[in-house]
This record gives C-alpha cells, structure tokens and sequence, in this order.
C-alpha cells in the first residue's frame, strides 16, 4: 500500500538485522509493520489499512559470485476501503564496479 491518502496519518515500526554478527556475513533480515487510518473513503466510514513486511537476503561476499544478492519478500496488507494483498517475491541483484 502507499499509506498516502488525504489526511491519512501512518506509523511504521521496522527492525533490520545483519547477520554478520553471528558470523553470517551477506545474511540480512527486516521486519516492517505499517499502519495508517484517518482515510476519507468518501463512503461514510473511516479507511484503515495495515501491512506486514518480512524481508531476507543475502549477497555473496567473494568468489565468482561476488556481487551477486538474492531477496526473498513476503508481504500482507489489509484493508477496509480495498482489496487485499498477498505476495511473495524473489529478486535477483548483481552490482559490479565500473571504475
């Protein structure tokens, strides 16, 4: 969601956690819980919505693959005003320096 309606007002609580300390470099997780309300639906009633964000990745830290990052997401939101989501994603990323 985009928590961005008119007069909509939204509170974020994340938690991100890098792995390295635990002698796990490369590994990363976040945790996001997104909450608005106050949305004018225009419907007679006031909108709220929510969402939940769980995030893991990891990138390789040498070898061929240096450079190389895989993101796993999975996500819900909920809403009174529209439609509910449901979603796991897997993103692939591979950053190498030009100079």
């Amino acid at each position: 969601y985009e928590f961005a309606y008119t007069d909509e007002r939204s509170y974020q609580v994340r938690y991100d956690y890098n792995f390295a300390a635990m002698g796990i470099p490369g590994l990363t997780t976040t945790v996001r819980y997104i909450t608005g309300n106050n949305v004018d639906t225009g419907r007679g009633y006031e909108g709220k919505d929510r969402e939940r964000d769980l995030d893991i990745g990891y990138a390789v830290q040498s070898g061929m693959l240096k450079g190389l990052g895989i993101r796993v997401r999975n996500a819900m939101a909920r809403s009174n005003y529209r439609s509910d989501i449901d979603e796991n994603r897997l993103t692939l990323v591979y950053t190498w320096q030009l100079f």
